[in-house]
Order: C-alpha cells, then structure tokens, then sequence
C-alpha cells in the first residue's frame, strides 16, 4: 500500500504531473476509440479523422517545442511535414516489393521521412536560427513555401534499376514494372494506405517521452534559459545556437514523422496540401493549448480538427461558428479572472487530495 502511494506520489508531483496526464489521455482516448470501432460506433466520417489527427498533434507538440519551449517562431512545420510526407511516400513504394508487410514498411518510411526532416533542419537552421522574432517566421515562412514549390515540380520513379528523378518535365524513362511515384503538380497518386490509428498513437506517446525527456534534461534547462534571457545565458557559457538549433531539429523530425504518416493515409496526396494554411493551423492548436503545455496541445489539435467536420451538417454557417468558438477561447484563456478561478479551483482540490491522504496515514 505504502509502494503504491510513493509510486502515485512521484507520477503526481510537480514534475511528472504533466506527462503522466499526456500519456493518460493518449491512452485512455485510443482504447475508447478502439473499443467503439470494433463495436461499429464510431462514424465513417469520425474514423476518417482519426489517422490524420493523430498526425497534426505530432506536428504540433514538435512545434510546441520550438515555439513554447524554445521560444522561436517557426512558420515552416508544414514544409518539415511535406518532406516527411512524399518521403514516405517514395520510400513505401520501392519498398514494396522487397517489404510485404505494411507495418514494418510504414515504420521505415517514418524513420526516413524524420531523418531527412531533421536534415533539412540542419541546413536551414545554421543561418536561420542567427535571425531572432518575425524575421526568423518569415524566413521558416519562406522555406515552407520553397519546399512546397520544389516538390510540385519533382518528378520521381522507381524501377528495377533505382530511383529516377526529373525536374520540371516529366523525362522519367522507367523500365517495365516501374512505377511513377511523384507526378510533380499531380502530387503522388496510387499510393497504398498502410497508415494507421495504433501507429499514430505510438508516435504521439514517443513524440511526448522525447519532448519530455528533454526538456526535463541538462538541455532542455538551457534552451528554456536562452528563451529568457539569452544573454545570462551565454555568460554562463551555454552556446545558444548549438541550444536552439537542438530544439530547431527535435520539431522538425517530428513533423517529418508526422508528415510521413499523413502522405501514407490516403491513396492520392497533393503538394499544395501543405501550404501556409497549414503552418498556421499548426500554429492555433499550439497557442489555443497554451505555449509550453503538451496536454493543452493535443487537446486543441483534437477539438479544433475535429469540430469544423462535426458542423459540416451546418453548410455555410459551420465555418463561423468554428471562428466564433476560437475567438471565445483564445478570450477566455487569456482572461486574468478565468485564470484566477482556474487557479483557485486547483487549489482546492490538491488541498482536498492532500488533506485525504493525510487522513489515510
């Protein structure tokens, strides 16, 4: 009994409070969700969410890092999820024939797509992240927009003897049994789907122990202390771009995890797909969830994915009702007497929590 307590104590505590909550609600959602699958209660519409939801709360905790604990804006996340995405796409296609089973293959395309994210990171982080506030957005903007661009005019090919690549034209020259993988504006099409829920959910609990992990970590102590005061921070010899560009990375894998996922759920993906709408919607779960605040994150990317489908009944009013509601939020979550009696409501239930346990001693 006395195990049990010491055990709640520490998942409880300051520290660890806020990932036990995160995992708990992961959890908790994708056996509900389960469950009422294979019972038949849950909608076509609802379960055709399901994956690509899963998709933009990586993306977003990825940007949450970046953003709440970096304290960086990054306006690129979508171009991160493209390269993850059509990265994924090639990888799953020329693996089809030598990997049957659509598990593993996923799980390599995620691996690739996070790798070759984290690599376009690199490059453009070392003279992006010298730039501070709306110049490094509009930068990251920038870079969003060029990879989209890029990837609407590649044309790319497998065949017996590798990959084949084209620019602008479509010069590809397969052998037979070849297969067109990327059709420049067309995008990819007659991809497998081999993307799904239970994956996805992996990737959010793994996104969630890597963030955690490091903020909790030596590093993540140093990118919080050159997110306030960046010069404290270098005279105690932390080196601010190694720092940030740490955190610049971590963001960008996820989202190329993430991208890599979504390119792999549907049978035909557009790069237009991920354009700056999406960076910015990104950007809304992250703030709406509040800066900094995992659970807060992937409880915003669930209601505001969600709600624009479930007012689709609505026709043309559904799209206001959807901005009224963000409006009222983002108002409601930055009003001082909410937050006062927030706060005050948490008080009494950790004192009616700490007064029950005093109690069973």
């Amino acid at each position: 009994m006395k195990s049990n307590k010491n055990i709640l104590s520490v998942l409880l505590d300051k520290r660890h409070k806020g990932r036990t909550i995160s995992y708990t609600l992961v959890i908790a959602a994708w056996i509900i969700l389960t469950v009422l699958q294979r019972g038949g209660h849950v909608s076509s519409l609802v379960a055709g969410l399901l994956v690509p939801i899963t998709c933009y709360t990586v993306a977003a905790l990825g940007l949450n890092l970046n953003v709440g604990i970096s304290g960086e804006l990054n306006l690129g996340q979508a171009g991160f999820m493209c390269i993850g995405a059509f990265s994924g796409v090639c990888v799953s296609g020329a693996l089809a024939g030598i990997i049957p089973n659509g598990i593993i293959r996923l799980l390599v395309a995620i691996i690739i797509g996070a790798l070759l994210a984290s690599l376009f990171g690199i490059l453009i982080g070392v003279p992006v992240l010298k730039l501070q506030g709306d110049y490094l957005a509009i930068v990251t903007l920038a870079f969003g927009e060029i990879i989209k661009s890029l990837i609407n005019n590649v044309y790319v090919g497998f065949d017996s003897n590798g990959f084949q690549f084209s620019f602008v034209e479509n010069k590809l020259k397969l052998a037979p049994g070849g297969k067109a993988l990327i059709s420049g504006p067309m995008g990819a099409t007659g991809t497998q789907r081999i993307a799904t829920f239970t994956v996805g959910v992996i990737l959010i609990l793994a996104a969630l122990t890597i963030i955690y992990n490091l903020i909790y970590s030596r590093s993540g102590r140093a990118i919080q202390a050159c997110r306030d005061n960046r010069i404290a921070a270098e005279s105690v010899g932390i080196h601010v771009a190694n720092t940030k560009m740490l955190a610049f990375v971590v963001s960008a894998a996820l989202a190329g995890a993430a991208g890599a996922l979504y390119g792999l759920n549907y049978t035909t993906l557009i790069p237009s797909k991920f354009g700056f709408n999406l960076s910015i919607l990104i950007l809304v779960y992250v703030v709406l969830g509040g800066l900094g605040n995992m659970t807060g994150t992937i409880i915003s990317t669930i209601v505001l994915v969600l709600l624009p489908e479930l007012l689709r009944g609505l026709q043309d009013y559904r799209m206001i009702i959807y901005s009224v509601i963000l409006i009222l939020t983002m108002i409601l979550s930055n009003n001082e007497k909410v937050k006062t009696f927030a706060a005050g409501l948490r008080k009494k239930v950790t004192g009616n929590r700490t007064k029950e346990a005093a109690a069973d001693e």
